[in-house]
């Protein structure tokens, strides 16, 4: 495997950075994961316009164009072969010294690793998760805003730490006032009927690329979609309920704090989006070609 580092593609060996780097100190970056379906990146524009919002959002001024960063990360997979496989396009803040001064860092490092990935097993996705809520609550806005994919994904990894060792391998998460936000590393959606329903991003969720596709081909077939504040007892109550993400793709989810989503398999309406969602990566517009 070689992985590109700050303009160079380097042997995984030799692709170090320093222990002064604030993105390892502090947490201090952004990074986006995509995937590559059939040859092609999966929306990688929309990828990379995000990275570049979450880097203006903290005055991280990243050192290469968009048009560039996308053609970066064609290239990694190129090098990797990874037509089908998972993306990580990391911007650190740079080599900085011990203090939190952010000015320090002369410049921020980039890095794109062309791999492979697998968040659940095979058999979740054929008979659904069981998740819980935890007590963690979500960053508040004004904290850690949630639309900022940064390095410091501490919030999500407590949350993460409650649902294993509540047996389970993943959960709900609560904003500040109460309303459910996402999922420790995706988001959530109810199906009631032909209606899907998510949370906004103002109650606390990443809004994410898959989750936007998810919308966009729901309503495309027949489904009406909704951006609403929601409680548990909306995904208690709900005929269905799944989990979307770049890894994860779409996974039903069929018990939640011990209560049964539905029939308590996965339903007509998830397995109906997770074949649109498949059917879509293979379309040409859906991505960028890895092919030269």
């Amino acid at each position: 495997m070689v992985i590109y580092l700050n303009g160079k593609l380097v042997p995984e060996k030799d692709a170090v950075v320093s222990v002064f780097d604030h993105g390892l100190l502090y947490g201090d970056g952004v990074f986006e994961g995509i995937r590559s379906y059939h040859g092609r990146v999966f929306l990688l524009n929309e990828h990379i316009e995000r990275l570049y919002r979450s880097a203006r959002a903290v005055a991280l001024d990243i050192p290469m164009r968009p048009e560039a960063m996308a053609q970066a990360v064609i290239e990694t997979c190129r090098a990797n072969d990874c037509r089908n496989g998972y993306i990580r396009l990391v911007v650190t803040r740079g080599v900085g010294n011990l203090g939190l001064n952010p000015y320090n860092c002369a410049k921020p490092q980039v890095i794109i690793i062309a791999s492979t990935i697998q968040l659940y097993p095979p058999e979740f996705y054929a008979q659904g998760l069981k998740i819980v809520t935890v007590a963690t609550v979500r960053n508040h806005p004004e904290s850690v805003n949630p639309n900022i994919k940064s390095l410091n994904y501490l919030n999500n990894i407590l949350a993460k730490i409650e649902a294993i060792n509540a047996g389970v391998q993943e959960a709900l998460m609560l904003n500040h006032t109460g309303y459910v936000a996402e999922a420790t590393g995706d988001n959530v959606f109810a199906i009631n009927g032909h209606l899907l329903t998510t949370p906004p991003s103002s109650s606390g969720c990443l809004p994410g690329i898959t989750r936007d596709a998810v919308m966009k081909l729901a309503a495309e077939n027949g489904f009406e979609v909704r951006e609403s504040v929601m409680t548990r007892y909306d995904f208690y109550t709900a005929d269905e309920v799944f989990l979307t993400g770049t890894a994860a793709e779409i996974v039903p989810v069929v018990e939640i704090d011990r209560r049964r989503i539905g029939a308590g398999v996965p339903g007509a309406g998830t397995k109906r989006l997770i074949a649109l969602l498949h059917e879509y990566t293979q379309l040409p517009e859906s991505g960028v070609a890895i092919a030269g």
